[in-house]
C-alpha cells in the first residue's frame, strides 16, 4: 500500500533553516509528481510546493518563493523540502502528498514551529 512518511520537524528560530524529507513506498515513485502542503492552526491546508516526476518542474506558493526549495531523489524514493529564512507565519503542520491514480495520499504530518 502507499505510504508517505515525513521526517520529524522541529523548533527553529525566525530566520533559521529546516529540512523536511518524505519517504515514499508502495508505488512507482518516479511516475508521479509530489507535493508539500501545510496547515496552520485555524487555517485551511495550503499547497506549498510541487515537483514533477523527474524534478524538471517546480512550483511554489508565493509566500515561500525564494526561501523554500523542493527536491526529489527517485533512486531513494524521497522528496525533500528545504526551508530557509523561516518566519513565524511558516509555523504549521507540513504534509507530504501524492496523487496516485485516482487516489490522494497524505503523510502523517510533521510539526514545524518557528519561534524565538
Amino acid at each position: 500500500q502507499v505510504r508517505l512518511v515525513e521526517s520529524v520537524g522541529g523548533l527553529v528560530q525566525p530566520g533559521g533553516s529546516l529540512r523536511l524529507s518524505c519517504a515514499a513506498s508502495g508505488f512507482t515513485f518516479s511516475s508521479y509528481a509530489m507535493r508539500w502542503y501545510r496547515q496552520a492552526p485555524g487555517k485551511e491546508r495550503e499547497l506549498v510546493a510541487y515537483i514533477s516526476r523527474f524534478g524538471s518542474t517546480t512550483n511554489y506558493a508565493d509566500s515561500v518563493k525564494g526561501r523554500f526549495t523542493i527536491s526529489r531523489d527517485n533512486a531513494k524514493n524521497t522528496v525533500a523540502l528545504q526551508m530557509n529564512s523561516l518566519k513565524p507565519e511558516d509555523m504549521a503542520v507540513y504534509y507530504c502528498n501524492a496523487h496516485v491514480g485516482n487516489s490522494v495520499y497524505w503523510g502523517q504530518g510533521t510539526q514545524v514551529t518557528v519561534s524565538s
